[in-house]
């Protein structure tokens, strides 16, 4: 199974990150891009806009929005930046980036959980 992990971006950067890919899909505040040291920004996998300001991290809104970003997910666009993190995630460690503050309520963790799920079913 693959190596997955989240991590707001406003922590340090870390050599054991692995590939370090940005899930947002507005850059993150005070945040300069030689600072960020990514592999890829991937924002086309981050939640639609209009998802986006429904949830609007409200904790209440979250198992909702679960179920409408996965869904997201299983749609035909997204599919093949789900295969890119796949496999990246077989050849060594993925690190997940979001800006968000709440580090159990947000759209990484979904896309985590969703991306393990995936791979078990294959």
């Amino acid at each position: 199974m693959g190596d997955i992990r989240t991590k707001r971006i406003y922590e340090p950067y870390e050599e054991t990150d692995g590939r370090r890919i940005l899930v947002d899909r507005l850059w993150p505040r005070g945040v300069s891009k030689e600072a960020a040291k990514l592999t890829l920004w991937m924002k086309e996998i981050a939640p639609s806009p209009e998802l986006r300001q429904w949830f609007c991290h409200v904790p209440e809104r979250f198992d909702s929005f679960n179920q409408h970003y996965q869904a997201e997910l299983d749609g035909g666009s997204a599919q093949p930046y789900v295969r890119q993190l796949l496999e990246w995630s077989e050849q060594g460690r993925v690190t997940l980036l979001y800006a968000a503050k709440d580090e159990q309520c947000n759209h990484a963790i979904v896309l985590k959980q969703y991306l393990e799920r995936v791979q078990l079913s294959e």
